[in-house]
Order: structure tokens, then sequence, then C-alpha cells
């Protein structure tokens, strides 16, 4: 079985999907129900407290970057091998990036909303695909264009909305220096 057989089976339902939910499960309890979970988090929020608190911060960020990799690793091929008719290198990722962050932003850094937020941004995606099989859709006349543009519409409109109240861990986007305490 190939990689491009291993996530393009059915047409409805590709393994793609059954691993996203069980890796959404998986983070959520590793992150809610864990000491593990608890350390990652406290590391992400301020790296030198937990070293302070007896942690290992280095350890942590490791593991994370690690993890993070492989998700986006497994999004990546996903993507490419089960989303996309013909990759053009050109095109990239069509945004997929920005929304991603949307889904982050948008989610509060919880995984369970990360993952709702995730379905949310999806369905619209698909949407773009599939309209033409609505035939309220079709009867308002919008441009197919519109419908490729609304998940990033729609995640501008809920990031001018929600990051009204969002907070971000106090770590990130901050380089972590062994040396700054």
């Amino acid at each position: 079985m190939g990689l491009s057989n291993l996530f393009s089976g059915n047409r409805y339902v590709t393994i793609a999907i059954p691993l996203a939910i069980i890796f959404a499960v998986l983070v959520w309890f590793v992150m809610s129900k864990t000491k593990l979970g608890y350390e990652l988090k406290a590391t992400g929020f301020n790296k030198n407290a937990a070293k302070y608190a007896g942690m290992k911060e280095k350890k942590n960020i490791i593991l994370t970057m690690f993890i993070s990799g492989c998700l986006a690793g497994l999004g990546g091929i996903a993507y490419i091998t089960a989303g996309v008719s013909e990759w053009k290198f050109e095109n990239g990722v069509a945004g997929f990036g920005f929304l991603a962050l949307a889904v982050m932003i948008f989610g509060q850094w919880k995984p369970v909303n990360i993952a709702l937020a995730a379905l949310l941004f999806g369905l619209l995606r698909a949407l773009s695909n599939v309209y033409t099989g609505f035939h309220g859709l079709v009867a308002l006349g919008l441009p197919s264009t519109l419908y490729n543009m609304l998940p990033y519409i729609i995640s501008l409109l809920v990031l001018a909305i929600a990051s009204t109240n969002s907070r971000a861990p106090k770590a990130e986007g901050i380089p972590y220096d062994k040396g700054q305490r």
C-alpha cells in the first residue's frame, strides 16, 4: 500500500479524518489530564518560571517542537495526497498556513476549540468545491471565487472579533535564551 493510497482510499472518508480525530482527542487528554501536559503548558507560558519550578524546560521545548513537526508533516501529507488533484510547487498551500494560525488564535490555544475551529474552516473550504451540488447556493448566482475566498473572509472576521479577548501564551514567538533570566 503506497503512501498516496494510505491517505486517499474512499473519496468521502480518508484515513486522515480518523487520524485527525484521534490526534485531537489524544492532544486534549495529554494537555488537560497529565502532568506532562501541565508542564508543557507551563513551559509555553513562561519558560523561566517553569525552570524555577523544577521542570526541564529544554526537554519540554524539544518535545513540543518534535510533536508539532510530526503533526505538521502529517497535515502536509494529507493536504498533498488527498486534498489536491494536481500539485504545483508555485501554488504552495493556498493560504492554509494563514488559516492554521487563525484556527489556533480562534481556538484560544485549547485543543477542543482548535479542533472545532478547524472543522469550521474545513467545512467552509469544502463548500468551495461542492457548492454546485446545492441548488440554493447556485440560485444565489454568486461567483465561484467568492466561495473560494469564504474561509479567508470568515477567518478575518472571526479574528477581528476573537482577538479582543485572546490570550496567547506569554512566551509565544519569543526565542528561548538560557542565559536570560
